[in-house]
């Protein structure tokens, strides 16, 4: 594999190198075999990575805890966790109709059950995470300067998603829309990163490609980047996007996607709507490998030595979807802002004694 050069001091430069190192060891046996007779190829040459490609699959981003020591399952191993995984469901859906008696029948579906498509099988290659390195398929540690932003962020908030009723009391001030999340604001988030992650539903992505541009579409939140190809450098650091800067170029037959400039409106990484950190100095690098032709392998390695004590890499191979995409239309956020507004002011005057209708 090829790693990144960052600007920044030796020390981590030396240290990147070794961690390079240690995932190109890792991915070895996370990358499927490719046969290039199998690669499909655009009419300019490159390996063809266009279409609608499923991200979803049970395998977890990290190890769990119980299978520490364990970085592969064997074939029956695999076939026990699916079922499991599929039990797990199924209790959810039946604790969840429990809790619904009395509703109809269309209002018992769980909202779990009925929308969510997480996929029901590990990676092919059977690992115990999505996380190749390091070693223990685990995040790294935060960085104190990290940790103490999170302490100090959670006097004010509570997590994102949690309702408005249990953010307010001197928590959260939500005087304007901007004090609440992107991702309530139907903005940005969830699995859609970058980098992009399986996720409980709309796990899908599409690619556009031209001798120039790469587009990566994510169904989640209908996020799109374009990615040009052509050497130009990054924006100077003090443009910031949402989604970071990027810049494609090819490594052989592997398209690397180089990410910087993000802005601290967003997190470092965001896993199970937990956002880490802040993404200022995250430099995010995602390769796209075609395996075969139904097979895209991709990797990302965050560094953010702001956030992260080390660096980390997954991969993940991802296969052709057979359905197309569909809208993702999250708009509750934008259609109950007013409410959500208004009702914390509310709360605000009844737990000063204020009339409510001042």
């Amino acid at each position: 594999m090829s790693c990144p050069t960052l600007s920044d001091p030796l020390r981590r430069r030396l240290g990147l190198s070794v961690v390079c190192l240690l995932s190109a060891v890792g991915m070895a046996a996370a990358q499927p075999a490719s046969s290039g007779a199998d690669v499909p190829r655009t009419p300019w040459g490159t390996p063809d990575l266009q279409g609608i490609w499923d991200v979803r699959t049970i395998t977890p981003l990290q190890r769990p805890v119980d299978l520490a020591d364990k970085s592969v399952l064997t074939e029956e191993e695999a076939r026990e966790y699916a079922t499991r995984a599929q039990l797990r469901r199924v209790r959810r859906r039946d604790r969840s109709v429990e809790q619904r008696d009395g509703l109809s029948e269309v209002d018992r579906v769980p909202y779990d059950d009925f929308w969510t498509d997480a996929g029901s099988t590990v990676v092919s290659d059977r690992r115990t995470s999505l996380i190749v390195d390091p070693p223990d398929g685990r995040i790294p540690p935060l960085t104190a300067g990290a940790q103490e932003r999170a302490r100090r962020a959670r006097e004010t908030w509570l997590r994102p998603m949690r309702p408005i009723r249990e953010r307010v009391r001197g928590r959260s001030p939500a005087h304007a829309p901007w004090d609440l999340g992107l991702s309530e604001r139907c903005l940005v988030g969830l699995s859609s990163g970058p980098p992009f992650t399986p996720g409980g539903y709309n796990s899908n992505v599409q690619l556009f490609q031209t001798p120039d541009y790469v587009v990566l579409l994510t169904e989640m939140v209908h996020q799109v980047r374009v990615v040009p190809l052509d050497g130009r450098p990054h924006l100077p650091p003090h443009l910031r996007q949402w989604h970071g800067n990027a810049r494609g170029r090819w490594d052989g037959d592997t398209l690397v996607v180089d990410s910087t400039n993000f802005t601290d409106k967003t997190g470092s990484f965001s896993t199970a709507g937990l956002a880490m950190g802040s993404a200022l100095s995250l430099h995010l690098v995602e390769r796209f490998t075609r395996v075969d032709a139904d097979t895209l392998l991709y990797e990302f390695t965050v560094d953010d030595p702001a956030t992260f004590t080390r660096p980390f890499t997954a991969a993940i191979p991802i296969t052709k979807a057979t359905e197309t995409l569909f809208e993702y239309a999250c708009h509750e956020g934008n259609y109950a802002m007013i409410n959500m507004l208004a009702g914390a002011r509310e709360q605000e005057r009844a737990s000063t004694g204020l009339d409510p209708a001042r």
